[in-house]
Order: C-alpha cells, then sequence, then structure tokens
C-alpha cells in the first residue's frame, strides 16, 4: 500500500493564538506528523459561546508558516465564498513563499444552506450566501483561475460566470512548480466533479466509512468520464480524535486505511493537552502505521 501520512488539524475557535503556536510548534518538531491544519470560519461552530474568539486561517496560517520549518500545511479548507479567488491565489502565494514552499490549497464550495449555523457568518460579514449549486460552479472557475495565476507567464484576462478578471497576473509564482498541491473537500456529487477536473488530493469527513468508500467510487468514476487516471487524487480522510479513548481512533485509521484512504488529518478537540502532538505519535501514529506495516 501508499505509505499513509499522517497531519493533525486544529480549530482556532474559543482558544488563543498562543494555544495554536505552542501545539503547531511541537508537532513541527515531531517526525511522525507530517502536515498540520485550521479550518476557515470566522464565528465559532463550536464550543459554549457562539460568540466566542476565532482567528482568521489564512492570516494564522501565515503567521504560524513563519514559526515552524518542517510540516506541510493549510486549511480544511478554505470557503470559496469568503474571497476572490484572484485575490486567494495571491494570499496563497504569500504562505507558500513565506514556508518555503510547504503549502497544500485546502478549498471547498463553502457551508451548505440547510446547515443552520453555517449562514450567520456570511451574514455578520456582509458576505453573500448563495444556493449550493451555485457555490460549486464559483468553486470549479476558482480552482481554474487560481491555477492559471499560479503557472501562466502572461497577463490573461478570464470572463467566467461567477469570476471577471481583466489584466490577471500572479507575481511572484509559488516556491512549489508547477503548483502547490490542491486539496477540495466535500462529499456532495457536484463537488466531487470539481475534484475530478482539479484536485490533486480530496478529503471527507471520515464519520461513515461506507459512506466515504461510496464517494470515493463515484469519484474514479468521474475521473474515468474525464480521462484521468483516479490514482493521480490522493484520498484524505479527517477523523476526530478522543484523548480518553486512542484505541477508538486507531481503529477508524485501519478502515480508513484499508478503504484506500492514505491522507489521514486528525481533529484535535480544544483545550489541547501539553505534549498533545507528541501524545498523538505516540498513541495512534505509530501504532497505526505499524499495524498497516509501513515503516515511521
Amino acid at each position: 500500500m501508499t505509505a499513509p501520512s499522517f497531519g493533525i488539524v486544529t480549530a482556532p475557535q474559543q482558544v488563543s493564538y498562543d494555544d495554536v503556536l505552542r501545539v503547531w510548534r511541537e508537532a513541527d518538531t515531531v517526525e511522525e506528523i507530517d502536515h498540520a491544519w485550521l479550518f476557515d470560519h470566522l464565528k465559532p461552530i463550536g464550543g459554549d459561546d457562539p460568540e466566542g474568539p476565532v482567528l482568521e486561517g489564512w492570516t494564522l496560517l501565515a503567521a504560524l508558516a513563519a514559526q515552524t520549518e518542517r510540516l506541510r500545511l493549510g486549511l480544511l479548507v478554505t470557503s470559496n465564498r469568503f474571497r476572490p479567488p484572484a485575490l486567494l491565489a495571491k494570499i496563497a502565494t504569500t504562505v507558500d513563499v513565506v514556508s518555503r514552499g510547504r503549502l497544500d490549497l485546502g478549498i471547498g464550495a463553502g457551508s451548505r444552506p440547510s446547515i443552520p449555523w453555517a449562514r450567520r457568518e456570511y451574514d455578520a460579514h456582509g458576505l453573500p450566501y448563495h444556493d449550493f449549486g451555485d457555490s460549486v460552479a464559483a468553486l470549479d472557475e476558482a480552482c481554474t483561475v487560481i491555477r492559471r495565476l499560479w503557472t501562466e507567464d502572461a497577463p490573461f484576462d478570464f470572463h467566467g460566470d461567477h469570476v471577471q478578471l481583466t489584466g490577471a497576473f500572479g507575481n511572484p509564482k509559488p516556491v512549489q512548480r508547477p503548483h502547490p498541491p490542491i486539496l477540495i473537500g466535500g462529499r456532495a456529487a457536484k463537488t466531487l466533479r470539481v475534484v475530478a477536473r482539479h484536485a490533486d488530493l480530496w478529503n471527507i469527513p471520515g464519520g461513515d466509512i461506507a459512506d466515504c468508500v461510496e464517494r470515493s467510487a463515484l469519484l474514479d468514476r468521474y475521473c474515468a468520464e474525464i480521462g484521468r487516471d483516479p490514482a493521480a487524487i490522493t484520498r484524505s480522510i479527517h477523523l476526530p480524535v478522543s484523548y480518553d479513548d486512542p484505541g477508538a481512533v486507531r481503529a477508524a485509521i485501519r478502515e480508513a486505511l484499508a478503504a484506500g484512504f492514505t491522507h489521514v488529518v486528525l481533529g484535535l478537540p480544544a483545550p489541547w493537552p501539553e505534549g498533545v502532538a507528541q501524545w498523538v505519535a505516540d498513541e495512534i501514529v505509530v501504532p497505526s502505521r505499524d499495524a498497516a506495516g509501513v515503516a515511521v
């Protein structure tokens, strides 16, 4: 099997910058942890205080990029509704430069209108909130534009249904060539068609492995329809961590690896214990790799 990679996600809600920085600095020294992620929300989606503190994802990611040396890093995942894609391309390029080539661009269509808590952060910040079909089509155009800004050597115009650019040009380019990997998150069929066209990695929440397997097979089919090798897209899964029951986390990882998900992102609930990154390595990552017969 492909050697799995393991990462952590630290949602920057109901916590301080120093809290996040402590965990990331530690994780950067723990070789068993390969990548680290933030989320992209402007209001809390968890915790006791719905108006509690939340740090903006890309600003925080840039700060953490400057404070780490080894970890690959990104947002799981950027809401394409929050920032115009050309601006996002510039922001992401800056983080790739600051990190010296360690960025994975995590991106998604944005929260569904059917999720009750999702809309309030858009309304509170004066951001438009379109229906899901509209936002998926916008994501498709955004991925096209971002890649072109990262790779094309001359200014270009782009006139889509959702993105209008005149004289667009990305300078500097990202450190990574031809561009940073693009990770797209989501499970809806429409989103998976965008994944098939644009993604290097695809991420899905791992609450229901049977559903993940079904969605992965659908992605294979969409890749085949456009002549793309499904194996070109790394399958990524987000699994929650229980500090009280690491055995359950290891069992979920075994199931995910057996289903072909080789990029594992472990969600760490706050507050984060001291030494949490080393605990993740010792209690979850190393035993999971040993069980899979893969050396660190």
